[in-house]
């Protein structure tokens, strides 16, 4: 049986993702409030949820292999610092935070299976 510290090293990528997830996806509903069309809407808030979709698919890999998932959240978390110009730390943090995590949690796995 699992100790709590593992159960929470396993879990605390996981639901960080999600909440950055649900945090991210809140910003898409400002779409609604422009009055427009429904086909204009639409579009506006697929372009809008691009960042939830990448982070979501990022989240499907690294649950199942989180080695390349923190990886691809590194990655995230550093090409966004760059591309803004340090500017977006509030999210590249927390992404790098989760990617950091996974990989933890990668590695601790790693010796217990030793």
């Amino acid at each position: 049986m699992k100790t709590r510290a593992e159960k929470i090293l396993y879990w605390s990528p996981r639901g960080l993702s999600v909440l950055l997830i649900l945090f991210l996806s809140m910003f898409a509903l400002d779409v609604f409030n422009e009055g427009v069309g429904i086909s204009e809407i639409f579009f506006a808030l697929m372009m809008h949820l691009i960042p939830t979709l990448c982070l979501v698919v990022a989240l499907c890999v690294a649950w199942r292999w989180e080695f390349i998932g923190a990886c691809i959240f590194i990655f995230l978390a550093l090409f966004l610092l760059l591309t803004s110009r340090g500017e977006a730390w509030f999210i590249s943090g927390p992404l790098l935070l989760i990617g950091v995590l996974f990989l933890l949690n990668w590695k601790y796995l790693r010796q217990t299976e030793k």
